[in-house]
């Protein structure tokens, strides 16, 4: 994948930046890929928030939070492709008997699509809303997703995917951590009340995915190409088609979320957290720490955004800051043309230039 990076998305950078502040976030990074070419790559600030702290580069990798759920949806659809599950409209209690009784008429398209309408209280899961007439977000769901890849595998989701995606598409940059390294924007867990869950385990099983934003692009990239890398089909396109294909039972009102396997897909609804402007064919994922990439395939590109938010900021809007990050994309990439790049040339002097950097 070659890179033709171009000053065209300064704008974009800008705004990430701005949020960035307007978050309280030390850290920040956006990546897209158009057309099998690196045309945007733009890193912000440090690991946290002293003085000292590595400054954020292409390898600094930033905990993704929900993010890892479309991890999850891929390892579903290579099960369903590997014969070990037959449809994805079989309960979970036909695979975990566990669940047999509380979640019973709960399929797996339930759980992929939130509309399981199954809540945790005190310890119990209660039932929230008839399954498949609602829609919400809530981790029983993927719990129960988590321990049907280990009882069908034989294996945890790190080892998983592991070993059947990110060694085969060379996602190095791309892990379940329990341990501080030099490369991961790792300060949160030193708060006990830190917002992305505990990181005890490398089992894949908690919100301690980290994932570098070219290597999350590149998961993005993988989707679109529905598989290929440099033109090899390295898994079955249908392993990828599924995911990104509408799962959400008719039965759910239409003023909720449409998902594929955990992916957002585009919609006219009042939760969507995708800009009106982008095409009916996007997708899309978030992360509590405000990660996000986006898939347009109209445009053939990838567009991530990367932040370390650690809690909630008086007066932001999430959802209004992400749609408004996917229409300006949207607007940007419909302008941009091979002749806003930057030749090899420029780019070797502008990398070595003393006056630039790509760091703020």
């Amino acid at each position: 994948m070659q890179k033709v990076l171009s000053n065209h998305f300064k704008s974009l950078n800008d705004y990430v930046y701005y949020t960035q502040n307007a978050i309280g976030a030390t850290a920040s990074a956006t990546y897209i890929i158009k057309d099998n070419s690196v045309i945007n790559e733009w890193y912000s600030g440090r690991h946290d928030s002293t003085p000292e702290s590595r400054i954020v580069d292409q390898k600094t990798q930033f905990n993704v939070g929900s993010v890892r759920k479309t991890h999850l949806g891929l390892a579903i659809s290579l099960l369903i492709e590997q014969g070990k599950i037959k449809s994805i409209d079989d309960e979970i209690g036909a695979y975990l008997n566990e669940y047999a009784h509380i979640a019973n008429g709960a399929t797996l398209r339930h759980l992929l699509t939130h509309t399981h309408g199954l809540i945790e209280e005190n310890g119990q899961l209660v039932r929230e809303f008839p399954i498949g007439k609602g829609w919400a977000y809530r981790s029983p769901g993927i719990t129960m997703l988590i321990k049907l890849v280990n009882q069908l595998s034989g294996q945890n989701l790190s080892t998983f995917m592991q070993r059947n995606i990110f060694d085969i598409y060379q996602l190095k940059e791309t892990g379940w951590r329990t341990e501080y390294s030099e490369d991961l924007i790792y300060n949160y867990y030193n708060d006990k009340d830190t917002w992305v869950g505990p990181n005890n385990s490398d089992a894949g099983d908690q919100s301690n995915l980290f994932i570098s934003a070219r290597d999350l692009a590149r998961w993005g990239y993988i989707h679109l190409k529905k598989g290929c890398l440099n033109g090899e089909q390295l898994l079955p396109q249908s392993v990828f088609e599924r995911v990104i294909t509408l799962q959400t039972p008719n039965s759910v009102p239409s003023n909720y979320p449409r998902n594929g396997f955990i992916w957002w897909l585009q919609s006219d609804t009042p939760l969507n957290q995708i800009g009106k402007q982008l095409p009916s064919c996007s997708y899309q994922i978030l992360g509590i720490t405000g990660c996000a990439c986006l898939v347009i395939p109209k445009y053939d590109a990838v567009v991530v955004r990367m932040y370390n938010q650690l809690s909630n900021s008086s007066g932001y809007d999430y959802l209004s800051d992400l749609r408004q990050f996917g229409n300006m994309t949207n607007d940007l990439l419909m302008t941009f043309s091979i002749n806003n790049t930057e030749t090899p040339a420029d780019i070797m002097a502008a990398v070595f230039s003393p006056n630039r950097s790509n760091v703020q």
